[in-house]
C-alpha cells in the first residue's frame, strides 16, 4: 500500500463475526421536506439497551444506483465495528441518484436536508447518542463519498469527522453521467450549479482542524484523478487530512478493505475526545 502525504496507516486484527451480538434493524424514517418515508439500517452494539451510555454515531452512505441495504449485503462485517468500538452505525437510503443534494431542478429531491437535519434528529431522538458534532462521523463510497464530504463541509456544526471512499469529489469532469444533469441541469447551461455542488470547490469552508478527514481512493479508479486534486488542494490550504492511495479500482473489494481503516480512524477521534 502506498501512503501519500498526511496519511496514517492503521494496523488491526480481524475479528470473528461470531463473537458479536449486534442488533440490526431496518427502520422507516419520515422526511418532512420530501413528504415520504425513507428506510435506513441501524446497527447497535450487543446489550445496547443495558449500556446506559450515550454512543457515537457513524453515518455510512451508499453509492449511485444503490440503497440503504448495500453495505450490509456487500460488507456484512461492518456490524463488527458497532460492538468493537461501541458505536451506532446508520446506513440511510440516498435514493438511486440523489448525490445527497437538495436539487435545484427537482424540488422533491432534498437529501441534504434529509441526512444532515431530519435523519440526524430522528436518530438522536430514538437512540442514546452523543448529541453533538464530536459524536458524529460520516463517510460513504462513490456517490456516497461525495455526499459525506459535501454534507460535512457544509454542516460542520453537525459532523466532526468525515471520510470518502472512491468519492466523486468533482462533478464537472462528468457532465453527462450518473443522473447529475437531472439534479443540477446541464453543465453547459448551469456551470455555477456544478461548481457550487462539487466538493473540491467547498474547501474554502474549512479551517485547519475544523474537520477530522480521511479520503481513500484506488489508483485504478476512474475517480482517482479528482481525489488526487482534492488531496493537493487540501494540502495547499494547510487543511490536515489523511489521504490513502492504494492499488484498486471502483470495487466492493477496495471499499470492504478500506472501510476498516476509516472506522479505526473515526474511533481514534472518539477515544481522543473521551467519548
Amino acid at each position: 500500500m502506498k501512503l501519500l502525504k498526511n496519511t496514517l496507516f492503521f494496523l488491526f486484527c480481524s475479528v470473528s463475526h461470531l463473537v458479536f451480538g449486534t442488533k440490526i434493524d431496518t427502520v422507516s424514517t419520515y422526511s418532512q421536506s420530501m413528504g415520504k418515508e425513507i428506510k435506513a439500517v441501524i446497527i447497535t452494539p450487543d446489550k445496547y439497551s443495558k449500556l446506559n451510555k450515550a454512543l457515537p454515531v457513524v453515518y455510512l452512505l451508499h453509492g449511485y444506483s444503490g440503497n440503504y441495504s448495500d453495505w450490509m449485503k456487500n460488507v456484512p462485517e461492518i456490524e463488527n465495528y458497532s460492538d468493537r468500538f461501541g458505536i451506532i452505525i446508520v446506513c440511510p437510503d440516498g435514493n438511486f441518484a440523489s448525490w445527497y443534494l437538495d436539487s435545484p431542478e427537482i424540488p422533491e429531491v432534498k437529501y441534504e436536508t434529509y441526512i444532515a437535519s431530519e435523519l440526524v434528529n430522528f436518530i438522536d431522538k430514538r437512540y442514546n447518542t452523543i448529541k453533538n458534532r464530536n459524536g458524529r462521523a460520516i463517510t460513504g463510497l462513490s456517490m456516497g463519498g461525495h455526499g459525506a464530504l459535501y454534507l460535512a463541509f457544509r454542516h460542520q456544526n453537525i459532523f466532526g469527522q468525515a471520510g470518502s471512499l472512491s468519492g466523486g469529489v468533482d462533478l464537472r469532469p462528468f457532465p453527462e453521467n450518473w443522473g447529475i444533469p437531472d439534479l443540477l441541469g446541464t453543465y453547459a447551461e448551469y456551470p455555477e450549479r456544478w461548481n457550487q455542488n462539487s466538493v473540491i470547490n467547498l474547501t474554502y469552508l474549512l479551517k485547519p482542524n475544523s474537520l477530522h478527514l480521511i479520503i481513500s481512493c484506488g489508483t485504478e479508479d476512474f475517480f482517482y484523478g479528482v481525489n488526487q486534486n482534492l488531496h493537493k488542494k487540501l494540502s495547499n490550504n494547510n487543511i490536515p487530512h489523511t489521504f490513502i492511495s492504494a492499488p484498486g479500482g471502483h470495487t466492493w473489494g477496495f471499499w470492504s478493505n478500506h472501510i476498516n481503516y476509516q472506522m479505526h480512524f473515526f474511533n481514534q477521534y472518539f477515544v481522543n475526545h473521551n467519548l
